[in-house]
């Protein structure tokens, strides 16, 4: 249920959000929220006996996001399922706490809009440079960062009542 709620939170809090706070290259904002994304980094040990469900649902939020947001459909679905494998290592070998998700976020969020960037570049969709690749990840650090650490606060409560293994 935390799962579904939290998931389902973040895709309605990217829409609203990104419909709110300017995003384009040169606006003053600090605030890109990439929420699903971060939520799907926190959603990774309830799933840990079973990943295969995971990754289903992970590709199923990216093919939400395709339809809702971005109007590219698979690509998404795509980039969430890298994601997903890479959440997948990180949790696997690397220990996970509140400080180092300080470096994780930014590692994912990095992954995903490099990712997007040669996909837009390649396919020539978008017109991007390494400049406006570095603008869009470190202005969405701050909110994204901010609502990782609430999430994981909140999954670890849960984490807790239900006895899943934290690490």
């Amino acid at each position: 249920m935390f799962v579904a709620i939290t998931l389902i939170l973040s895709l309605l809090l990217d829409g609203i959000l990104t419909n709110y706070l300017p995003f384009l290259v040169n606006d003053l904002s600090l605030f890109t929220p990439l929420f699903t994304l971060v939520s799907i980094f926190i959603i990774y040990p309830f799933y840990r006996k079973n990943e295969k469900k995971y990754f289903i649902i992970v590709i199923i939020i990216g093919l939400l996001y395709d339809l809702f947001y971005t109007n590219l459909l698979f690509l998404n679905a795509i980039l969430f399922f890298i994601i997903g494998l890479l959440t997948k290592y990180l949790y696997k070998n690397l220990e996970t706490s509140h400080l180092k998700l300080l470096i994780y976020i930014p590692i994912i969020i990095a992954v995903y809009e490099s990712l997007t960037a040669i996909v837009l570049f390649t396919f020539n969709i978008v017109p991007i440079t390494f400049s406006k690749l570095g603008y869009k990840i470190v202005h969405s650090l701050i909110l994204n960062i901010i609502y990782g650490e609430i999430i994981y606060f909140i999954s670890n409560i849960v984490k807790r009542k239900k006895k899943i293994s934290i690490n």
